[in-house]
C-alpha cells in the first residue's frame, strides 16, 4: 500500500520535527517545504494527502495543482489564508487550532494593554536617557500621567475563547469590561462582562480596545478612521488578531493627532514590515512581532496537534477540530 504523503508549508519560528515524527509513526511520509511559494509547494506536495499549513497562502489555484490533497491542517486558530470556499468545492477537510494558545494570546494582549496605560515604554526611555522620577511625572513633551486601571473599561471586539480568557484575566484590574459580538451565544454571556449592541456604542465607552477577530471580508479594515473617532481622546487600541482588520493610515492619524494616547500591535497588514514602515518609527506605537501566541508549550503544540488532525483523519475518516466538513449535508466532495 502506497504511504501516505503529509507536507509542512512555512513554519516560520517553528521546528516542525515533533510534529513530523508524530506522522512518521502513524505511518505518513513526511515532507517540510519550508516556503509560502505555491510552485514550490505544488512541487512538493504533488502526491500530497496532507497539507500543514503556516501562513501559505492556499487557494483554488493551488488546490487545483494538488490533486490527491484531501486534508489541510492550519498551525494557528485562524484559517484565513485558505480559501475554505474552494476547499469545500473539492470535498477537503480544513482543521484549526481553537485552543491551542489561548492563555497565551490574552495573557499577551493583557501585558500590552497594561504597559500602554501605565505608560512603560516611556517610563523605560526615560530612564535610559538619563532622566528620572521628575521627568516622567513632568515631561517635556506634556503626555499625561498614567490613568488608575480600575477607573477604566476594557473593550473586546470578539468575544471567543481569548477574549474570554482575557476578561477573567483582566476583571480584578480594570473597572468596567465590555464586549461587542453578534455571534457571540448570549445564553451564556458571563456576568461581569457588559455586552453591547453595536461596536460603535462600545468604542465610544473604551478606554482600551482590544482586537479578538477573525480576518474575513466582513472584518477587513473594520477599525477605521469611523471607529477610531468614535473612540474618547486617550484611548488605546491593542490587536494580537489580525493587522488587516485595522487600517494603518487611520491608526497612524490617530496617534499622531493624540485621539488614540497609543496602540499596541502583535500584527500588521504585511509581516513582517518595511524597514520603512512609520509603524516601526512612532513613538507611541508598540510592537511586537506577531510573537502574543508563543511559549514553551505552545511551540510544540502548534506543530503536534495539526499533525494529530491529521493522524485521527487517517484513522477514523474525522479530523479532531474541523472548520470545512465535506461530509456535512449540501456538500459534494
Amino acid at each position: 500500500m502506497r504511504q501516505p504523503v503529509a507536507v509542512f508549508t512555512d513554519t516560520e519560528d517553528l521546528d516542525p520535527e515533533p510534529g513530523a515524527k508524530l506522522l512518521a509513526d502513524a505511518g505518513f511520509d513526511v515532507r517540510v517545504a519550508g516556503s509560502r511559494d505555491p510552485d514550490v509547494l505544488a512541487a512538493a506536495a504533488e502526491d500530497a494527502v496532507a497539507l500543514i499549513v503556516g501562513y501559505a497562502r492556499v487557494d483554488a489555484a493551488l488546490l487545483d495543482r494538488l490533486p490527491r490533497l484531501r486534508i489541510l491542517a492550519t498551525m494557528s486558530a485562524g484559517h484565513d489564508m485558505i480559501d475554505t470556499e474552494a476547499a469545500r468545492r473539492r470535498g477537503l477537510w480544513v482543521t484549526n487550532l481553537p485552543g491551542t494558545a489561548t492563555e497565551d494570546v490574552a495573557v499577551h494582549a493583557l501585558a500590552s494593554a497594561l504597559s500602554l496605560v501605565r505608560h512603560l515604554a516611556r517610563a523605560d526611555a526615560v530612564v535610559r536617557t538619563g532622566g528620572w522620577n521628575a521627568d516622567f511625572v513632568d515631561p517635556s513633551d506634556g503626555s499625561p500621567l498614567p490613568r488608575r486601571t480600575s477607573e477604566l473599561t476594557l473593550g473586546l471586539v470578539g468575544f471567543g475563547r481569548i477574549a474570554r480568557r482575557l476578561a477573567t484575566l483582566a476583571a480584578p484590574v480594570f473597572g468596567r469590561i465590555a464586549a461587542y459580538d453578534p455571534h457571540a451565544d448570549h445564553t451564556h454571556w458571563p456576568a461581569g462582562v457588559e455586552r453591547c449592541e453595536t461596536l460603535a456604542a462600545l468604542a465610544a465607552t473604551t478606554d482600551v480596545l482590544s482586537l479578538h477577530l477573525p480576518l474575513t471580508p466582513a472584518t477587513h479594515g473594520l477599525v477605521d478612521a469611523g471607529l477610531l473617532n468614535r473612540m474618547p481622546r486617550g484611548s488605546f487600541l491593542v490587536n494580537v488578531a489580525r493587522g488587516e482588520l485595522v487600517y494603518p493610515e487611520a491608526l497612524l492619524e490617530a496617534v499622531t493627532s493624540g485621539r488614540l494616547a497609543g496602540a499596541a500591535l502583535d500584527v500588521l497588514p504585511v509581516e513582517p514590515p518595511p524597514a520603512d514602515d512609520p509603524m516601526r518609527r512612532h513613538p507611541r506605537i508598540r510592537l511586537s512581532p506577531h510573537c502574543a501566541y508563543l511559549s514553551d508549550a505552545s511551540r510544540r503544540a502548534y506543530v503536534c496537534e495539526p499533525a494529530e488532525n491529521v493522524i485521527a483523519w487517517h484513522r477514523t475518516g474525522r479530523p479532531l477540530n474541523p472548520v470545512v466538513d465535506p461530509t456535512a449535508r449540501g456538500v459534494h466532495p
